[in-house]
């Protein structure tokens, strides 16, 4: 009897301390990391928006550790570079999964909708700078987060704009939209639902592919004039954008362009010169062109070393605030004393409902049928070779 009370004794010490190092990722005593995992583009293709945006997700969690952490826990970010190669993202999300991340920051679209099956199978919730629609399908995107405004919601109130603009303009001849975008799953992804939009509301429509590669987009100019179209949005990164608005100005093109997000940056502004000049952007993140009480923090981080949000672009502050969003809904599960997991993490982050981001984005709100966070955004318009405000909020749902 003795031998069994002493043996049953040493099996309690055992399982105590078991529990006692594994509590990590639990919503009990100690101090123990949360683990996220995540992917940037540091040296592939994308790596010019990449690198200010793994520099914001970095900086918040640097920040976010130096002011106490998620409720005393301090967030361990396991990352590394994966040049945009989809295969090496799949690699590095199994590698990171088998570590023990409870949650996972992704980039690309091709990457991300390529890891949707897994991302379900695992139960990680993943937030990724790809804002493509598909990734907002309940049944087979249910972990996918989106924090910013999607492509085709982008484009959506890029049309809304162009249509209130054109009646301004009293011209009475049909208006005619051309999306012309980079030849790629992220390229393609607004087209259907611009489409859609355009001839339900009377509007001409047409999409024109951007070869990989080209030194000049002359021909798909001449493309453009003779569809007769009077608004480009253009569903690009921001070098091919600059090439074809310098072609756009020298053929002496006078339609108006729009850039959706990615081509909506300071990036533009210095490839691209006084062409960019007029041209409209769709920002879900404000720029730090437009302060906004949002940009003090990550601002005062990066000059408490060494350098400014002005420096590094609306990036960073991008990166910064997708990473605070899903550190919110961590924090959460951690106030509410349970475990952190993946299916409970998506229960907190469903549970937010107009998330502040001090007006760098729309207010975030996310809910048990839909994770999209973001519906609304504002234009604005480059003048005087800066990015500035050019409407108030406009929603892809009006």
């Amino acid at each position: 009897m003795k031998r069994n009370i002493k043996w049953l004794f040493l099996m309690f010490v055992v399982a105590a301390l078991a529990l006692s190092a594994c509590g990590g990722q639990g919503g009990g005593g100690g101090n123990e990391p949360i683990k996220i995992g995540a992917i940037f583009d540091l040296t592939g293709p994308t790596s010019d928006v990449g690198t200010p945006y793994a520099e914001g997700v970095k900086g918040f969690v640097e920040w976010k550790n130096a002011n106490g952490g998620l409720a005393g826990h301090p967030i361990e970010l396991i990352s590394s570079d994966y040049g945009y190669k989809v295969d090496q993202a799949e690699q590095l999300y199994t590698q990171y999964v088998q570590e023990g991340v409870v949650a996972f920051m992704g980039w690309g679209t091709g990457d991300t909708e390529a890891l949707r099956s897994k991302i379900a199978a695992d139960k990680i919730p993943f937030m990724s700078a790809s804002y493509s629609a598909n990734l907002l399908d309940m049944e087979q995107a249910p972990y996918n987060f989106l924090v910013g405004t999607s492509y085709s919601d982008q484009a959506i109130i890029a049309i809304r704009w162009a249509m209130d603009d054109w009646a301004k303009k009293g011209d009475g001849s049909q208006l005619k939209v051309v999306l012309i975008h980079h030849d790629s799953p992220f390229g393609q992804s607004p087209v259907p639902d611009a489409q859609a939009f355009a001839e339900a509301n009377g509007v001409g429509f047409t999409d024109i592919a951007m070869p990989k590669g080209a030194t000049d987009f002359v021909a798909e100019l001449a493309q453009i004039q003779q569809f007769g179209a009077q608004y480009v949005i253009i569903q690009n990164v921001s070098s091919p954008a600059a090439v074809l608005l310098k072609d756009a100005k020298s053929q002496g093109f006078e339609g108006q362009f729009i850039c959706l997000n990615w081509c909506a940056d300071e990036i533009l502004l210095n490839l691209a010169g006084d062409a960019a000049e007029g041209v409209m952007g769709t920002i879900p993140f404000t720029p730090p062109s437009s302060p906004v009480p949002g940009h003090e923090a990550p601002d005062a981080w990066l000059q408490e070393h060494g350098s400014s949000l002005a420096e590094k672009g609306l990036h960073y502050s991008q990166g910064w605030w997708t990473m605070a969003v899903m550190a919110r809904g961590i924090e959460i599960v951690l106030e509410q004393g349970k475990e952190v997991t993946g299916e409970n993490v998506r229960a907190a982050l469903e549970s937010i409902q107009d998330f502040d981001t001090g007006g760098v984005t729309s207010p975030i709100s996310f809910s048990p049928t839909s994770h999209r966070g973001s519906k609304s955004l504002r234009l604005f318009q480059v003048q005087g070779g800066k990015w500035v405000q050019a409407s108030d909020y406009i929603s892809a749902d009006q």
